[in-house]
């Protein structure tokens, strides 16, 4: 599930981080094997736990590093009739295991992520060698409130190649009840050695129903046809919805697909509009929302169209707008366009370029064709 900014803590609707979640939708096979894993007494000192980004991939890892932490140095006697086996993995959110994960206070739990920038006031782009290096003391050391240390990396995907061969080297030489769960988001680009000495557990995006049921409850203010949109867009991740809500990404994207309507000419007055506003400071979350949206709607019409299919709707008409452009512009300029925007927004981001300047030639890119 997405992760909650400081400024949404004393929100009562938010979602959780996932160390204060004590709740996990839609992913009961997956917590079946980490049980059953557990169960068995040969649990795997490493898991890669994938997935797209908002499954509940790091929810399940705090989820398991908590059962694990409170059951202590091994599987409890089932006894006679197995009456005190666990068949889940919860852990009641006042039990005192909770609430220090909750506060990041357990002894024996490390959590590695991306840090804070003070000087640049966002979060680090990747996770350092010196984070990693810390596990291997922190693995060995003696437990001090249970049979087991555990450490959490969230993501996987954020470390350089100086970290990522420093994680080998603990993953090499395990310790005695020290548990790894490494969360990734596109396994496939880890170092195979890495992958080859950990097990692999897949989370299935979250079905339509299960993610409807969850805004219901997250984001009850929302009406059926706005769920409804955020379910298309969000593709199974709760967190790409939630985070699209907190962005305004929805009413971006119906403003992006009114553009689209007319492209290649386009409505030059409300792509000024659009454009203006995502420019404005307040308009930076809204702005990230549109990178995002446009090279994915681009994407997916282009499948859709190289198979001769329509695309799913999101939001009603998006189908006939898509199929308008596909006609108007072809599948050959699209891709141009789509790699054009790609590098664009790549390079709006790094040379922090004007985004009113970078809206517009993302939609004149098109726009410029049907002038030669």
């Amino acid at each position: 599930m997405a992760k909650r900014s400081s400024k949404d803590a004393d929100d009562d609707v938010a979602a959780p981080l996932p160390r204060e979640n004590p709740d996990l939708v839609g992913q009961g096979a997956a917590e079946r094997v980490l049980l059953d894993a557990w169960l068995s007494g040969r649990l795997p000192h490493a898991w890669l736990i994938a997935g797209r980004p908002g499954v509940g991939k790091a929810t399940l890892a705090y989820r398991f590093a908590r059962f694990v932490l409170r059951e202590g140095a091994g599987p409890r006697d089932a006894g006679l009739f197995g009456a005190t086996a666990p068949d889940n993995l919860t852990t009641a959110a006042d039990d005192p295991v909770f609430r220090r994960i909750a506060s990041g206070g357990h002894a024996d739990l490390l959590t590695i992520e991306r840090q804070y920038d003070e000087r640049r006031g966002r979060l680090r782009t990747e996770i350092s060698v010196d984070q990693i290096r810390g596990i291997a003391a922190f693995m060995h050391l003696t437990a001090a409130e249970g049979g087991w240390r555990v450490v959490i990396v969230d993501a996987l995907d954020a470390l350089n190649h100086n970290a990522a061969n420093a994680l080998l080297k603990v993953l090499e030489e395990p310790p005695a009840n020290a548990l790894l769960l490494l969360i990734a988001h596109a396994p496939g680009a880890a170092l195979a050695t890495i992958r080859s000495r950990c097990r692999l557990l897949r989370l299935a995006p979250l079905d339509d129903t299960t993610l409807d049921g969850l805004l219901r409850r997250l984001r009850p203010e929302l009406d059926g046809a706005a769920r409804a949109s955020l379910v298309g867009l969000a593709e199974g991740s709760a967190g790409r919805a939630l985070d699209l809500i907190e962005r305004g990404g929805l009413e971006v994207y119906r403003d992006m697909l009114a553009l689209f309507r007319g492209a290649p000419r386009l409505d030059m007055d409300a792509l000024y509009q659009l454009s203006e506003r995502l420019a404005r400071a307040s308009g930076q979350e809204a702005y990230e929302c549109f990178t995002d949206l446009y090279g994915w709607w681009l994407a997916r019409l282009i499948r859709a169209g190289a198979k001769g299919a329509p695309i799913s709707e999101a939001v009603a008409g998006e189908g006939a707008i898509g199929a308008a452009l596909v006609e108007r512009a072809g599948l050959d300029r699209l891709v141009e366009v789509w790699e054009n925007s790609t590098h664009l927004f790549a390079r709006a981001d790094s040379l922090n370029l004007d985004r009113k300047q970078v809206v517009l030639n993302a939609f004149l890119a098109l726009d410029r064709d049907s002038r030669r």
